[in-house]
């Protein structure tokens, strides 16, 4: 079955960056589009980030753009998210997904933006 796995959050300084890494399997993964997502206490999920199958069109949510950069290693089955220039408005928990929607997602990594 399909699993996504995570890693890479924590605590971090307003400025400062953060790479999260997301191990995939159970899928083609070479084939997918892959997502990243992301949600705050109380409110929904909001999409932050796509990468088509061949890594090399991408694409990104207004708040994050110029900031963020999404990347994959299809021979290691990996997705990965650059921040750089957080925010505190970026903490969330951070979710790599399959689809668009988000219904196909990891556990999360929760990104904490604080001084």
């Amino acid at each position: 079955q399909v699993q996504l796995v995570e890693s890479g959050g924590g605590l971090v300084q307003p400025g400062g960056s953060l790479r999260l890494s997301c191990a995939a399997s159970g899928f083609t993964f070479s084939r997918s589009p892959m997502f990243w997502h992301r949600q705050t206490p109380g409110k929904g999920l909001d999409w932050v980030a796509t990468i088509l199958s061949g890594g090399d069109i991408t694409n990104y949510a207004p708040p994050v753009k110029g900031r963020f950069t999404v990347s994959r290693d299809n021979a290691k089955n990996a997705l990965y998210l650059q921040m750089s220039d957080l925010k505190s408005e970026d903490t969330a928990v951070y979710y790599c997904a399959k689809d668009v929607a988000g219904r196909e997602r990891g556990q999360g990594t929760q990104v904490t933006v604080s001084s």
